[in-house]
């Protein structure tokens, strides 16, 4: 162990950790220096090797469509009914590419800049450079397969903004573009399982990761349909199983996501690199009450025509169309004029929660702000706006009984998306040799801040471009030597999901397993949320090891092992949630400085903004496993940024 830091005894340092894949030389060059000089594979070794896929979202699904087209044999895994019921199809707003059909200005150079800065530069610059590089071919790849984007009158691509960035770079399908993508990606898979290079498994969980000499080899999974247990094995293992929001239990992602995967595979010396980075959304429909289960997400798309405004003085009551402008405060248009409604959501979402905690705040609690469309309808015409939004207004009037056309929609921020997640390479190879991790569930593009519309980005830029052309390098050593059944290692991972299973059913408490994880959530969004001190980080720690103490001697599973069993599977995710939650708040506490979605109550400059410190900060922070009741260990990465500049964030 090495000097005693702030935070002592919660962890230990460990050797540092470096990216040593990504080619030298100039950044725009990178990319095609790896592709030019990468190893290959021949097309008939590709028969010969298997890769194993988790997860079918846009990353999964991209990814299990390209290797199978390449030759090689794919085995892809979900929990859903069908690969296309993926939480992809929920990012409603758009995907971002650097076309600059507008003619305003954009370039590959202006996305990857936009987006470092977005991230508050904390994310490596090679990964970043070359998502910006693929973003073009990605709007190239889905118009080919017949994704419906937006179209101007003359046919053209559409593009709109989003937060961050002032460039109209945002492709879209009204407002639903994830499902539409992710519609494009289901077909080309479809078209490998009909040709025979992919072979599907819905309703299966990925509950262990398989490690042969050091080597990533397969997975234990179970039917969750009929309880079996199931070895697969593979020559390399690729994990596209999305992030890890719902450790928060209310949060904007379906409830069935979870971390397990990625947990299960940090637990056999994966790094977890940078776990407190969690994004809290600006644009959602505020809760309304105990009873709700998850939140629901307005696409940030609506902040390009809708306002966001609240009463000047607090405690308004009145119907906000009795409000006068005179009486309205834009806090936004305010205090970020360059920006305006459309600053990163970090930013909005502070701004939000600074306005609620006023006593300005709007609906039941006080815990709302209005995101207005009237100046959009008088000006666009209400066709135009039911054109861009109309589906989202829809939903909105259903959930909450009120007409957004007639009255301003109420919004407040919500858990959305992680940019923390498993440690990877530029080749997105993790610290697990032949495990390879794309979309939500890496770390490698987003740093402390996701801009909007660069999930879908990413997801389909790691599956469709970087995965087919890296994964090469290491399958080149192949085929391995082949890995039986009855091998030790296989032995051991199956019987430890099988042992875990049984501790889980006979632990005969009295607490559901909800209400373990409402605590949780509740834990974790109060002390880990917008906003973070030392001592309440100190308190959340010490709290969710009593509470994963209690659960494992009071947590009550109904149902048997080998059956339908949905309480036993939402218990395996809550276990995995309550060690990656004293993990994200260890990550939190020990980073000792504000940067994006991490705000430190203890570093903020006089106007309230987020202060970084780049001297002792500018760093990836990767956390070795080293038991469930052993300090993490932590290895840094160091960020050296060669074409930017280290500034502080402005919007205005």
């Amino acid at each position: 162990m090495t000097e005693q830091i702030p935070g002592d005894g919660f962890y230990r340092d460990g050797a540092p950790v470096q990216d040593t894949k990504a080619p030298g030389g100039p950044i725009d060059r990178k990319w095609s220096e790896r592709t030019s000089h990468g190893r290959l594979v021949s097309p008939t070794n590709r028969r010969k090797l298997g890769v194993i896929i988790i997860g079918t979202g846009l990353a999964g699904a991209s990814a299990a469509a390209s290797l199978g087209e390449a030759g090689f044999r794919v085995t892809s895994f979900c929990y859903q009914d069908s690969p296309r019921r993926a939480h992809s199809i929920a990012a409603q707003g758009g995907i971002n590419a650097s076309k600059n059909y507008r003619n305003d200005g954009d370039s590959d150079f202006r996305l990857f800049y936009d987006t470092i800065k977005g991230g508050d530069f904390r994310s490596r610059e090679s990964n970043v450079y070359r998502l910006a590089q693929i973003s073009g071919s990605i709007i190239d790849q889905c118009v080919a397969q017949g994704v419906p984007f937006a179209r101007e009158y003359g046919g053209l691509l559409d593009n709109r903004s989003f937060g961050g960035v002032q460039v109209s770079r945002t492709f879209y399908a009204r407002g639903q573009t994830g499902q539409q993508l992710l519609l494009g990606a289901y077909q080309a898979l479809e078209r490998q399982v009909a040709a025979g290079t992919v072979t599907t498994h819905t309703r299966h969980e990925m509950l262990e990761l398989v490690v042969v000499d050091g080597r990533a080899r397969g997975v234990i999974v179970r039917d969750m349909v009929t309880g079996e247990i199931e070895t697969h094995l593979a020559d390399a293992v690729v994990l596209a199983s999305g992030g890890y929001g719902n450790v928060f239990y209310l949060s904007t992602n379906a409830m069935g996501c979870n971390a397990t995967a990625i947990w299960r595979a940090h637990r056999r010396g994966a790094l977890f690199a940078n776990p407190c980075y969690t994004q809290i959304h600006p644009t959602c429909i505020p809760v309304s009450g105990d009873h709700q289960s998850k939140l629901t997400l307005m696409s940030e798309s609506l902040r390009n025509d809708g306002r966001i405004w609240v009463p000047k003085v607090g405690a308004d009551q009145r119907d906000p169309r009795q409000i006068p402008e005179s009486e309205r405060d834009y806090y936004l248009e305010r205090t970020y004029p360059a920006f305006g409604n459309l600053v990163p959501r970090d930013i909005a979402s502070r701004a939000a929660k600074k306005v609620c905690d006023e006593g300005r705040g709007v609906g039941p609690g006080g815990r709302g702000v209005y995101l207005d469309f009237a100046d959009a309808i008088a000006r666009l015409g209400r066709s135009t706006v039911v054109e861009r939004y109309g589906n989202l207004f829809e939903m909105y009037e259903r959930i909450t009984g009120e007409d957004p056309y007639q009255v301003p929609m109420r919004i407040y921020p919500a858990v959305h998306y992680t940019m923390g997640g498993l440690w990877v390479d530029y080749d997105l190879q993790s610290t697990v040799p032949g495990l390879f991790v794309v979309g939500e569930a890496n770390f490698s593009d987003h740093g402390a801040n996701r801009l909007g519309a660069s999930a879908l980005m990413q997801g389909l830029a790691d599956g469709y471009f970087v995965l087919p052309n890296t994964i090469n390098d290491y399958l080149a050593d192949g085929p391995f030597a082949p890995v039986a059944a009855d091998d030790a290692a296989v032995v051991e991972a199956a019987e430890a999901v099988r042992s875990r299973i049984m501790t889980l059913l006979e632990a005969g408490g009295t607490r559901s397993v909800d209400s373990f994880h409402k605590e949780l959530g509740h834990i974790v969004w109060e002390y880990c949320g917008m906003e973070r001190t030392e001592a309440g980080l100190e308190h959340a720690i010490e709290a969710i090891r009593r509470l994963r103490a209690s659960y494992w001697t009071d947590v009550r599973v109904l149902g048997e092992a080998e059956e339908l069993n949905q309480s036993l599977e939402k218990a395996g995710r809550v276990a995995d949630f309550l060690e990656l939650a004293e993990l994200m708040c260890i990550d939190a506490l020990h980073r000792r400085e504000s940067c994006g979605g991490h705000f430190r109550a203890e570093s903020q400059a006089s106007d309230g903004e987020a202060l970084r410190d780049d001297e002792h900060f500018s760093y990836v922070a990767a956390w070795g496993w080293a038991g469930p009741d052993t300090p993490p260990i932590l290895h840094k990465e160091a960020l050296d940024f060669e074409n930017v500049e280290l500034k502080r964030r402005s919007y205005t």
